[in-house]
């Protein structure tokens, strides 16, 4: 699709052109058939023929049909920080991850997989659910697919400020790897240099990390809202 661009072009075929950074759905490949071949509780796998273009042959793709999923950087700086100097620090925890063999630091995150549920009401009660925190103050920060070469699954980070401890009554009782967690204040600073040093490998931690240190390079200017457009996959569990 031809589109205007901007930046300087390269020696590429975008050279001298004026380029728009901006992802957006392209209905014109024709999948030609589609079986599933595997479905279990959180994704499945589907095995599809797919014309690019017309005269060429089809060419054949495996996906994995996935939820998708929300995140959130939790947020407090100031008087309401737990740090001496007032740092802006973010909420963590440690989970094992069986796939990798890893215990890894993350921000609080969680499946799409409750039917008509709305993402910032997910992203609320995994916040809930993972850390007994409420906030009343939502934003987006960014969007990611988790692997667009062969999954459906995205996910979408948020930002919540005004954070408050749920009272004991209102808790939810953590089970499985859940049981480990033990919600941990860090610096933002801190998290920052993880990423940087490579010791952070969650993807929607390290970049919902640098998209707060960017956003609040800003100033919080351009923040997106809870509800902003979001270009999903078509097509998930």
């Amino acid at each position: 699709m031809d589109q205007p661009v901007t930046g300087v072009g390269q020696s590429n075929g975008y050279a001298g052109r004026e380029v728009i950074l901006n992802d957006e759905r392209d209905p014109g490949r024709e999948r030609l058939s589609s079986q599933r071949v595997w479905s279990g509780p959180i994704f499945a796998v589907d095995a599809d023929h797919v014309l690019l273009a017309p005269g060429q042959d089809p060419v054949a793709r495996q996906v994995v049909v996935h939820h998708d999923a929300v995140a959130v950087v939790a947020l407090r700086e100031g008087e309401e920080s737990s740090q001496t100097d007032g740092a802006a620090e973010i909420l963590m925890i440690r989970q094992y991850r069986h796939p990798v063999r890893a215990c890894l630091w993350e921000i609080p995150a969680g499946l799409l997989d409750v039917a008509g549920e709305a993402p910032a009401v997910a992203a609320a009660r995994e916040l809930a659910e993972e850390t007994d925190y409420a906030a009343a103050t939502w934003n987006t920060l960014a969007e990611f697919y988790a692997s667009p070469g062969f999954t459906t699954e995205g996910a979408r980070i948020f930002l919540a400020q005004d954070l408050s401890l749920l009272p004991e009554d209102q808790r939810t009782a953590r089970e499985d790897e859940e049981a480990e967690f033990v919600p941990t204040w860090v610096r933002l600073d801190e998290a920052l240099d993880a990423v940087m040093d490579g010791r952070l490998h969650n993807p929607s931690t390290v970049l919902g990390v640098l998209a707060t240190a960017q956003a609040r390079a800003r100033g919080w200017d351009g923040l997106r809202p809870a509800d902003a457009p979001w270009l999903r996959s078509p097509e998930s569990l």
